[in-house]
């Protein structure tokens, strides 16, 4: 995990990203200006967020929303909802946790362990325990009871 990476505006974790190894992450350089990037022109949500003047979708309401990456897959839209509800921090807590227990981020080409659900709620819990179907209530953790 390369955790000052940490996570995209969108919500993906560009911590644990293996797609491109010159990415610095779309937090770096000023977030206006992402000349190595190359999807920053097309990039829905990072324009959403610049004319808002937010630093990520997960000042926003992510769970409703259904711009850029939230139209169809959901592991971008649970990210930023679950660090709209708990926060960054516990975000890349719990994903650092989650990968020193073998959970796989991007296994193969961009798709990994976060990518084989359809229920947002059911991935938030994922994220949370590092178990599917864990019968977790998602309101409270260690750290906030």
């Amino acid at each position: 995990m390369k955790r000052e990476l940490g996570i995209a505006r969108c919500g993906l974790a560009c911590c644990l990203c293996s797609e491109n190894a010159n990415c610095k992450g779309c937090r770096q350089d000023g977030f206006l200006n992402l000349s190595w990037c190359k999807d920053a022109e097309w990039c829905v949500n990072r324009k959403c967020v610049i004319e808002k003047k937010l630093n990520g979708c997960y000042e926003c309401n992510p769970a409703s929303c259904r711009k850029g990456l939230y139209a169809e897959k959901i592991k971008a839209r649970a990210f930023a909802e679950f660090a709209h509800r708990y926060g960054v921090e516990e975000l890349l807590d719990c994903l650092e946790r989650n990968e020193q227990a073998g959970i796989i981020y991007h296994r193969e080409g961009i798709m990994g362990d976060y990518d084989e659900f359809d229920d947002l709620e059911e991935l938030i819990r994922y994220i949370r325990t590092g178990k599917r179907n864990a019968g977790f209530d998602g309101d409270q953790t260690e750290s906030t009871k």
